[in-house]
């Protein structure tokens, strides 16, 4: 289960881990697996394997175990309140987001075709733009991934992924940033989305 990529800048770390191993090895690398082994019980052998690859990376980037919760909406918290945390997981690979003082959101979308059937249901028409620039599959899935991105930080239920998330004009590359807009709440917040690109997927965040 090799570390494939960190990144830090002010107070952010973040961590994809691609995962190969099974779910006996993921637990062989945790304490206390009675506990663990508990919480598992309810679940199938994907979700066992998906929520073991993240306990094992978050431990990895902080150097312990930490103990993740969730608000009712599903959100996950650090129980120890030491920071804020966002994970996702894609087919091979799980990813977590941790800061020490900002809400952090961050999804990672694994690469196909099928995003193409669904892109109606998400992409706005004064963003088709950005789609004409290099290959539009990456395009689209970072629209994808970064509205869902959004989604998290802005923590509201009822969010329509054309009317309340804008993805202004950019042209993708294999990494950098975009801006994006909310109108979801009042605020109606202004973004910097990171992002960075992989054969096996694209994978962006942000800073509340």
């Amino acid at each position: 289960m090799p570390l494939y990529r960190t990144h830090r800048e002010e107070g952010l770390l973040l961590g994809i881990w691609k995962s190969d191993e099974t779910t006996g090895q993921l637990l062989a690398l945790l304490e206390h697996l009675s506990w663990y082994e508990g919480k598992l019980a309810k679940f199938s052998e994907n979700r066992k394997h998906e929520w073991l690859a993240v306990r094992v990376l978050l431990k990895t980037l902080c150097g312990e175990e930490k103990e993740i919760a969730y608000y009712p909406s599903g959100r996950p918290y650090l129980k120890d309140g030491s920071g804020y945390i966002s994970i996702s997981h894609t087919r091979g690979y799980v990813a977590v987001a941790l800061h020490s003082s900002r809400e952090v959101g961050m999804d990672i979308e694994q690469y196909g075709t099928r995003v193409k059937k669904v892109a109606s249901r998400f992409i706005r028409p004064d963003e088709e733009q950005n789609l004409s620039h290099g290959d539009e599959i990456y395009a689209l899935l970072l629209h994808w991934s970064a509205k869902e991105t959004l989604f998290k930080l802005i923590g509201e239920e009822e969010v329509d992924l054309i009317h309340h998330l804008h993805i202004l004009p950019f042209t993708p590359s294999g990494e950098g940033t975009f801006e994006a807009q909310e109108y979801r709440t009042e605020q109606q917040g202004h973004y910097c989305i990171h992002y960075f690109t992989h054969p096996d997927f694209v994978l962006t965040w942000a800073i509340k």
